[in-house]
């Protein structure tokens, strides 16, 4: 079987910053802020000794909350391809952005970006014990999107496969 738990870290928490997305061809193109928020959907074939997919304290998500502060906090996301990268990094060395770099300015981007980041954070936290299956970005009530990992799906269903075969064998 696999356990299932999720955590959404959402846009009351503060994670306020700024971006846009350089190659839309709307209003999206010129910078504008959102306070996101991100929901987590956690995996583990074992609970802990307490019963747990994973702690949410500092045992387990703390060091992904200490991240997406350090990232996403009072920042301008700026996409690695933008063709206006050079001048915005420009408002960080005036002291007037906290720019952070990022794979794209996306929803879709940022929940793999995060997804990249978490995963290996929350395995070594369990020691391999439980996995990040997907990541939720949240801009608004309205809009979001997912990235749900390959392998994250793959090994939940070889997972409740191998589990199925054992109840029919047994």
């Amino acid at each position: 079987m696999t356990w299932i738990a999720t955590k959404t870290y959402g846009a009351e928490r503060g994670l306020t910053c700024a971006l846009r997305q350089w190659s839309a061809d709307s209003h999206c193109a010129l910078i504008h802020g959102y306070s996101l928020g991100f929901r987590f959907t956690f995996a583990a074939e074992q609970l802990d000794g307490r019963g747990w997919v994973v702690d949410f304290g500092t045992g387990g998500f703390g060091q992904i909350r200490t991240w997406l502060h350090l990232v996403f906090d009072h920042a301008l996301l700026v996409a690695k391809d933008d063709p206006a990268l050079s001048e915005l990094m420009r408002l960080s060395e005036l002291g007037l952005a906290r720019v952070q770099v990022v794979p794209g300015a996306s929803c879709e981007k940022l929940a793999e970006f995060v997804w990249t980041k978490a995963n290996p954070m929350i395995s070594q936290a369990t020691k391999g014990r439980c996995w990040v299956a997907e990541v939720e970005c949240i801009e608004h009530g309205a809009n979001s999107a997912t990235y749900r990992s390959p392998d994250a799906v793959l090994r939940g269903l070889r997972t409740e496969v191998l589990n199925q075969l054992l109840t029919e064998v047994g």
